[in-house]
């Protein structure tokens, strides 16, 4: 019998990759934003596949117009793929882009009551991206909204160029 602890810690990314070979260096403010997704993402997550517990090892990369879904156990044996077409995502993350140009122009320029409100922007359109990403994952993956909300930074960040 397996306890609920063990069953928890077993229902987790402990590894992830971005496989973005191939891609154009991207710029300081998306590798600290890819470091900091991973590293919080690897401390507490949520990842469930119902017909096989992890823990997870999970490889992300773009395809096309597509996310490439690669999840194996933590020893690397192949679990499943899928791809998720980007189509329902691209205008939140063109805007979210957008936005989050314009937050780190307004670090450098801006009063902290107008770098507040562009901030608010940018976490509301976070938090639409996260609920359609975990919308997009029902029925193949169970997160928690934080775990999503990971997960769509680090699909953001394969997308930027």
């Amino acid at each position: 019998m397996t306890s609920s602890g063990d069953q928890k810690n077993k229902n987790w990314i402990v590894k992830i990759d971005l496989n973005n070979s191939g891609m154009p260096r991207q710029s300081a403010e998306v590798e600290q934003e890819r470091a900091i997704a991973v590293y919080d993402l690897l401390e507490e997550n949520v990842f469930c596949l119902d017909e096989k517990p992890g823990p997870y090892h999970l490889v992300l990369h773009l395809e096309g117009r597509h996310v490439h879904f690669d999840i194996r156990q933590d020893n690397d044996t192949p679990i499943i793929q899928f791809f998720m077409a980007m189509g329902p995502l691209r205008r939140v993350i063109r805007d979210y882009f957008h936005v989050c140009d314009t937050y780190y122009d307004a670090i450098r320029t801006k009063s902290p009551s107008q770098i507040q409100a562009i901030d608010m922007g940018r976490r509301s359109l976070h938090n639409e991206g996260t609920e359609i990403l975990q919308a997009r994952l029902d029925g193949k993956v169970t997160t928690d909204f934080q775990t999503a909300r990971r997960l769509f930074t680090l699909i953001c960040v394969l997308q930027s160029r």
